[in-house]
């Protein structure tokens, strides 16, 4: 099992696993998920690497925070958390939610960030997320974002049902194991968690306006990968490919959003030697594995 250790960086407290020894691999999880997002590739790369899996700020037993859920922020708290754990650089590693902080941090800090790899996730304020949100964006994103209040006051009660659709929708019905489906549904239970989660959502135009200007000003340098399934496909692919100077796609056949619990051998498969000094999967195009 992972040490579980509290750190206080940036203000809040962030709850965070550990795990391993070796270069430093820093894991960012996304709605509606803690560090436990990460069970399964924790234990795939702790043989080789320092696993850090925080709670970002305000989710699971994490620390609340009135502010900063926008991208910048929680930037910001991850290189403070590698700061505080004595980490020089580290692979970042970012799904969904994570996605955009991870990216921003590898933008502002290449020095920090020695790769990327950044999943099942659209990137606002770069070109080509109106053309993934063609058809409009997922219903949830409108509830999340309403009138501040109202998508907790409607969900009090009901949060394991809810809970459960995204687990259910993210592994295409496969669903997670019983114990991961219960940490999820406590740490998303009661209005005050329900509101904190949808801080993210409704910093997303903020998070957006970030990313806008951080690409004006700078290019992606660190090796990057980018990962897609259903139903992100090789959208983000497609955004980072202007701004990247060396990026690999890879898509996951047969696999849901959230990838590492859904296919987590697939995906160590292409973590471990992407993630390993001195190599990589090198540039080049989309593959299907």
């Amino acid at each position: 099992m992972p040490e579980l250790r509290r750190v206080p960086v940036n203000g809040v407290e962030l709850n965070v696993a550990l795990a391993g020894s070796g270069p430093a691999v820093l894991l960012l999880h996304g709605f509606p998920h803690t560090w436990e997002l990460w069970t399964d590739v924790m234990a795939g790369l702790a043989d080789r690497h320092r696993v850090i899996a925080p709670d970002l700020r305000g989710f699971g037993a994490s620390g609340a925070a009135a502010t900063g859920y926008d991208a910048g922020t929680l930037a910001e708290d991850a290189a403070a958390l590698l700061a505080a754990l004595g980490v020089p650089s580290a692979a970042v590693v970012g799904i969904d939610a994570g996605a955009p902080p991870a990216f921003l941090l590898a933008l502002r800090r290449p020095d920090l960030v020695r790769r990327l790899a950044v999943m099942e996730a659209v990137l606002g304020g770069l070109p080509g997320a109106e053309e993934f949100l063609a058809g409009g964006p997922p219903w949830w994103f409108g509830f999340h974002r309403a009138a501040p209040g109202l998508a907790e006051t409607v969900l009090e009660g009901h949060e394991a049902a809810y809970v459960d659709w995204f687990l259910d929708a993210g592994t295409l019905g496969d669903g997670v194991r019983p114990a991961l489906r219960d940490a999820f549904v406590r740490a998303y239970t009661g209005r005050r968690a329900l509101s904190r989660a949808f801080s993210s959502y409704r910093a997303l135009p903020e998070s957006a306006a970030q990313i806008e200007r951080a690409v004006a000003t700078a290019r992606l340098t660190v090796p990057t990968m980018a990962l897609g399934a259903r139903p992100v496909g090789a959208a983000l692919e497609r955004q980072l490919r202007p701004i990247a100077d060396d990026l690999t796609g890879h898509l996951i056949e047969d696999c849901g959003h959230i990838i590492p619990l859904h296919r987590p051998h697939a995906l160590l498969a292409l973590l471990r030697p992407f993630l390993a000094d001195g190599s990589g999967v090198g540039g080049g195009g989309t593959e299907a594995t």
